[in-house]
């Protein structure tokens, strides 16, 4: 077990510093990080592996892909689902993600995305087995609705620079803490209120990198728990079918903000409707009807 003293030092360095680089963590260099990864994250000291987890939160927002996506992210993916790293340590990680999340975004746009992406699998571990106190997890809660409804950044992926992803990593978030048994009604209303404001985004923004599929798996999993009512989820399928500002669908063919809207709200219902169907369960089904119904107003202008 990590002591606490360990685990403040381990918090302490994973906070960039002005008088040296945050990234590679002092210590390791980018081919050390390299061979890391190709060693499948292996690392037999516990002591070590765990403070390295915490070092490499900075590493999120590295702007090569190397280093920030087939490093930094997946060295703290594949340890938290192996359950490599201590309770103090995902703990010390929600805190330290925290903080990034609800901060600002960096000039070149990596640091929010992957603060969330990496979040969803803190939250994740959490869900397996609980180490957040209630507190903490409401603050996350009210930290992923906030921020995904602040999402402004809608590039994708760059051949050069990798992903950003805003909205899908963020609906990762969603996702995890959605499907958590210890989040209830009120911070699932949360979440699938957030969820709403990013379907269509102001603009002519047309979703082309997967997105509606993140946010419909966020909408069918907090469903299928069962713990929002039917008035709720009718209310919240009767909105995905809205064309305000138009007066009807018809005539959102005059702009390609309107455009983008219905190509959205559309891909967003038939990727739901195609989950509830893939359930072959009774759930399943009435989700994929509340999709298809608004899948129908909306194509039916």
């Amino acid at each position: 077990m990590i002591t606490t003293s360990l685990l403040l030092l381990g918090l302490l360095s994973a906070s960039p510093s002005p008088a040296q680089p945050a990234c590679p963590p002092a210590g390791t260099t980018r081919a050390s990080l390299a061979q890391l990864k190709a060693k499948e994250f292996e690392i037999a000291d516990a002591i070590e592996r765990n403070d390295l987890a915490l070092k490499l939160t900075a590493c999120l927002e590295d702007p090569d892909p190397e280093i920030r996506d087939r490093v930094a992210f997946e060295a703290l993916s594949t340890w938290l689902r192996k359950k490599a790293l201590t309770p103090p340590t995902i703990l010390a990680l929600a805190h330290s993600l925290k903080t990034m999340l609800a901060g600002p975004a960096d000039r070149a746009g990596f640091r929010l995305p992957f603060a969330a992406l990496a979040l969803s699998e803190v939250a994740r571990a959490d869900r397996i087995e609980p180490v957040f106190t209630d507190a903490l997890r409401a603050e996350l809660v009210d930290l992923a609705a906030s921020s995904f409804s602040r999402v402004e950044d809608y590039r994708g992926f760059d051949e050069k620079e990798g992903w950003r992803h805003g909205v899908a990593h963020g609906a990762d978030l969603l996702l995890q803490l959605g499907v958590n048994p210890k989040v209830g009604a009120e911070g699932l209303k949360k979440l699938m209120d957030a969820a709403q404001t990013q379907i269509s985004p102001q603009g002519a923004v047309f979703y082309t990198y997967g997105e509606p599929e993140r946010i419909a798996r966020a909408v069918n999993f907090t469903y299928r728990r069962g713990v929002l009512d039917a008035a709720y989820w009718d209310a919240w399928f009767t909105a995905l079918a809205d064309p305000r500002p138009f007066a009807n669908w018809g005539a959102s063919y005059t702009t390609r903000a309107g455009l983008a809207r219905r190509h959205n709200r559309i891909a967003l219902a038939h990727a739901i409707g195609f989950a509830g169907r893939a359930a072959g369960d009774d759930v399943g089904k009435a989700l994929a009807a509340l999709a298809d119904r608004a899948a129908t107003q909306i194509m039916g202008g």
